[in-house]
């Protein structure tokens, strides 16, 4: 969970400073003057406190006032939105017992007061021609527009054939829930699937909020690629987790979501996730779903009703096999909703035979 919020933080902050905003564009023009430059983001009184000299601004951010002020030896005070400029040529004098991992004087300078402020403090470095942002511990060196662009392609096609893996995968667990032939290495694989999609997600997420305006496109092709990604993973975690009582089905997902890599690849692990013992022979264990997954797929099916089919019958299996008269007395379900549940799900079961058989899923 701390590393959701870091990883959260940092989108934030790049999001400040991606290109397209007033701000990126003022620091682009520091850059290319090869100038350097100092800037803390908010005039919290407890910033204020470390701040000596210079002069007040107090007027709009513009990429030209934010270059011409950084030609300037001292730091530029912003407004907490960044879209002021209250003061420039002052010193920032941070605490000097915290430490620092940084040599030149202008980066230490910015990492100590990011540390302890928990200030967003941009340093740009005239020597090595990089802007490293900090925020708290936080630092994080800015890379060239071009070079993160190529990153995202790269992961969106990863995403690409890990959403394809995942497809297969669940669409394979869908069939054998049918036959009522599922076991646990099928449901933790699919999780398993979801999970390593996401990952890829928030890789992406991280280079768009960096690229800003010009992550637009990327932006688009991960929202198609992972659309309904996450609820699938939350349906099989409520079909089959025998602690769905005591923890969420999200909380399920956000507990291995907050793995390292190399649990992810450990399925008995996932396994006991789900509430399971984690054994290694667990995984050839038979399981039934409760069926919230596979009655989603049944259009215009309202979720009370498929709570109240869940309720009564338990299973995907007694739902199967019961009969439109065993359908209709369930609250919430008339003759022809029963009939129309029984035609969707054979039609569904179909659909999945016919992509067996072919190799392929027409869904």
């Amino acid at each position: 969970m701390k590393e959701e919020k870091t990883e959260g933080k940092l989108l934030k902050i790049l999001r400040t400073v991606a290109p397209g905003t007033v701000l990126r564009e003022g620091l682009e023009n520091i850059l290319r003057a090869k100038s350097g430059g100092l800037i803390i983001i908010g005039d919290t009184p407890e910033i204020m406190e470390i701040v000596e000299g210079g002069f007040v601004i107090n007027a709009d951010l513009t990429p030209a006032g934010l270059y011409e002020l950084a030609k300037m030896d001292g730091a530029i005070i912003l407004s907490k939105d960044a879209r002021k400029i209250l003061a420039a040529n002052t010193q920032l004098i941070p605490n000097r017992n915290i430490p620092s991992s940084e040599t030149g004087i202008r980066h230490r300078t910015a990492e100590r007061a990011a540390k302890q402020l928990n200030a967003l403090v941009i340093a740009i470095s005239q020597r090595r021609g990089v802007i490293t942002i900090y925020k708290g511990a936080l630092k994080y060196v800015l890379r060239e527009p071009a070079v993160v662009l190529t990153k995202a392609n790269q992961a969106i096609q990863t995403l690409e054939k890990y959403r394809s893996a995942m497809d297969k995968v669940m669409m394979e667990l869908s069939a054998l829930e049918f036959e009522d032939a599922a076991n646990l290495y099928e449901v933790t694989k699919a999780i398993q699937r979801v999970e390593m999609v996401l990952r890829v997600v928030k890789e992406i997420e991280r280079y768009t909020s960096e690229l800003g305006m010009e992550g637009r496109l990327v932006t688009m092709q991960m929202e198609e690629l992972v659309a309904n990604v996450e609820d699938e993973g939350l349906l099989v975690i409520q079909d089959y987790a025998t602690t769905i009582r005591e923890k969420s089905r999200t909380d399920i997902l956000d507990i291995i979501g907050s793995w390292p890599a190399e649990d992810i690849l450990d399925l008995p692990l996932i396994a006991r996730a789900l509430g399971y013992p984690g054994s290694a022979g667990i995984l050839e264990q038979n399981v039934s779903p409760r069926g919230y997954r596979i009655l989603q797929k049944i259009p215009r099916l309202p979720l009370p009703v498929i709570d109240n089919l869940v309720e009564t019958f338990g299973t995907l299996s007694n739902i199967l096999v019961a009969t439109i008269e065993e359908l209709d007395d369930v609250e919430g379900i008339g003759e022809v909703r029963a009939r129309s549940i029984k035609e969707g799900l054979n039609r569904y079961r179909e659909q999945l035979l016919q992509g067996d058989r072919y190799g392929h899923y027409n869904l």
